[in-house]
């Protein structure tokens, strides 16, 4: 009787424990899956913007550098006169030595020229070759740029100069216009295909994803195993069904990415897909993760832990209470030992990727682990410090002073919290930032936010990525925007903008705001071309320019009207430059075989007296130059509300 109680006992035991064992099994794979999908979603997202900021960084100068080539004014008069010296090697060597000087100083695989005129293709070694139309390897010419109404177009193609050995190239080829823009030519760089393939195949070694660029046909530009020069299509080949085709190549939001995952007729999740749109390149990003790998690592670790319920249940029925507190022991551990190893897992990615990785538990206002508490210590945070106190720190000791209160609008615990409630999972903030408290860079600093399913607490996973190259580019390409490519001088809106910030600054100051317009201009387009109008723009420029400080503010904001703004001692002072410019530009001016007598009209108005912003100023120092036209011509008027008191000068 006892044993038939003893056996019943036990069987009733095993029978919770088979059934316990393998809900928790069941348990365990769903939530390994779950958090591995998590998992696959932050790295591949990660991923697909470092590839995106590495492909835009290695791009954006090529064609800068092209466009560079094609606005300059000694290339176009290379190509205007290249008929008379068709026989002169002077001619071809000035060419190839332009071309060398860009192929040395970016180290370039191809600097190239291509004469519209003669279809004649020169190099950094010279004259290469002339491009026959009805060849094939010159329809990139003839049938993709000259029948194109694209400024600057790319294209893969391989590089037949002598001495390249056809090496498979990514070509960016800018139109040169002259005038009345008829075509002179085009001009380019070429990279290599490989370094680009090289790129893409270290992110598949490391991060096990497939990533490669395609143009809007789908057409693969890039990738660790194809070049557009091979002709194929992503979405002919195994790699990505053709029903994702408008997934991707219908998302074009620039900076942001596309992101979804391909499922089977089940509804199982195959494979991760994320689309990135460059718009200078005018080419997709595709990344894909393959879940086959994970899955099958799952399904072998539920396998494993079959065969482990089975050992133990034979142990169990021997010494039932000491296996179940030792199975409890190992489910603990096992449940620890995974997330670490996924946690492991994330941030080795992450590091390569960003330049520092910290974790905050922003629930319980701390830092999540040993790593970002010794950070805050090492920035002179007392230890123990609240997450919210070691940041304002930070911000102190770190952050440049007109970004601190962005920097803590964005990561304060409270904001963040705020943010997640928005349903957010991504935050972000580019700061200048220093080591040594006297020099700084810019950085951007990246946060995942993610709800720990242990403890469902907020946790925040920032990311910091030097990007002060990046913006000094940025910062330089805005500064070229703001100049007029004639003169050099600040543009209209630049003009304004610089002077109203000024006003702004220091408003207790006197200044002096001059407007000058040079006399019967048209005249001078309509008696002897625009180019001579040109030249006299260009003289006129270089005596304005000799004529003031450099700290001054000299800007064209029209076509023969120019304006200068400068600190000044008083309005006499004022007027006696006034006079001393109408007799400097009051000259005659002489170009090729041309002559033609050049002065200017003046108008000045003075800040903050008639106008305390550019709009004021302009308005009346337009009204002095006026008075001076209507006077006469080659003098200055000082503005005065009484036209009757204005100082003047015919």
């Amino acid at each position: 009787m006892k044993d038939r109680i003893l056996l019943q006992t036990n069987l009733w035991v095993c029978l919770v424990i088979i059934v316990g064992f393998l809900m928790t099994a069941l348990l365990g794979y769903q939530a390994n899956y779950s958090a591995s999908i998590e998992s696959i979603e932050q790295v591949s997202s990660l991923t697909s913007e470092g590839i995106y900021y590495k492909i835009n960084s290695i791009f954006s100068k090529p064609v800068n550098v092209s466009l560079t080539m094609a606005n300059d004014s000694l290339l176009r008069d290379f190509l205007a006169k290249e008929g008379s010296h068709l026989d002169d090697p002077e001619y071809v060597a000035t060419l190839q030595e332009y071309l060398k000087g860009y192929q040395t100083k970016y180290g370039y695989d191809s600097v190239f020229l291509v004469s519209s005129a003669t279809a004649r293709y020169y190099n950094f070694n010279g004259l290469d070759r002339v491009l026959i139309k009805g060849d094939p390897e010159n329809v990139w010419y003839y049938d993709g740029l000259l029948c194109s109404d694209e400024e600057y177009s790319m294209n893969v193609d391989n590089d037949e100069v002598v001495g390249a050995e056809n090496a498979i190239t990514v070509f960016v080829n800018c139109k040169i216009h002259g005038e009345n823009e008829t075509l002179l030519g085009v001009v380019g760089v070429g990279v290599r295909i490989d370094s680009l393939q090289q790129i893409l195949q270290d992110y598949q070694d490391k991060f096990g994803m497939n990533a490669c660029l395609i143009d809007d046909t789908g057409m693969i530009e890039v990738s660790t195993e194809h070049t557009g020069y091979e002709q194929v299509n992503l979405f002919e080949t195994d790699t990505i069904e053709h029903d994702n085709r408008q997934q991707i190549l219908g998302w074009k939001e620039e900076g942001s990415a596309h992101s979804f995952w391909n499922t089977d007729g089940s509804g199982h999740k195959q494979d991760y897909i994320i689309t990135r749109y460059l718009p200078e390149l005018q080419w997709h990003l595709v990344v894909e993760r393959d879940t086959d790998a994970l899955v099958n690592e799952l399904y072998r670790q539920l396998a494993l832990s079959v065969a482990v319920i089975v050992v133990i249940l034979a142990l169990i029925l021997f010494l039932i209470t000491h296996v179940i507190r030792r199975f409890n022991t190992q489910i603990v551990q096992l449940t620890q030992s995974v997330e670490r190893e996924r946690q492991s897992v994330f941030e080795k990615a992450t590091e390569q990727l960003f330049e520092n990785i910290y974790e905050l538990d922003i629930t319980n206002n701390r830092p999540a682990n040993d790593v970002t508490a010794a950070y805050f210590e090492s920035i002179g945070a007392p230890s123990g410090s609240t997450y919210d106190n070691a940041l304002r720190i930070v911000a102190k000791k770190q952050i440049k002073e007109e970004f601190r209160q962005e920097y803590l609008d964005t990561f304060l615990p409270e904001k963040v919290m705020q943010a997640y409630g928005q349903g957010r999972e991504s935050l972000c903030c580019e700061v200048m930032i220093t080591r040594d408290g006297t020099h700084y860079y810019w950085m951007r600093i990246t946060a995942r936010l993610v709800r720990w399913e242990t403890d469902q607490t907020v946790h925040m996973l920032v990311y910091r990525q030097n990007i002060d190259a990046e913006k000094q580019q940025e910062q330089k390409m805005q500064q070229l925007a703001q100049m007029d490519e004639m003169t050099g001088l600040l543009t209209k809106t630049a003009t304004k903008r610089r002077i109203d910030q000024v006003l702004k600054e220091y408003p207790e100051e006197r200044y002096a705001f001059f407007i000058f317009d040079i006399d019967k201009f048209k005249q001078a387009n309509d008696l002897y071309g625009h180019a001579f109008g040109d030249s006299v723009i260009q003289a006129f420029t270089k005596t304005i320019r000799e004529n003031f400080r450099r700290t001054d503010i000299l800007g064209r904001i029209g076509g023969d009207e120019f304006v200068a703004f400068l600190r000044i001692e008083d309005s006499g002072w004022a007027e006696s430059k006034a006079f001393n410019l109408c007799q400097a530009l009051n000259r005659m001016h002489t170009w090729s075989d041309r002559s033609w007598h050049v002065s200017a009209s003046i108008g000045v108005a003075f800040a903050p007296k008639d106008g305390k912003d550019f709009d004021s100023l302009y308005r009346n120092a337009d009204a002095a130059l006026y008075e001076t036209k209507e006077r006469s011509r080659g003098g200055y008027t000082l503005y005065h509300e009484d036209p009757a008191k204005g100082s003047t000068q015919g």
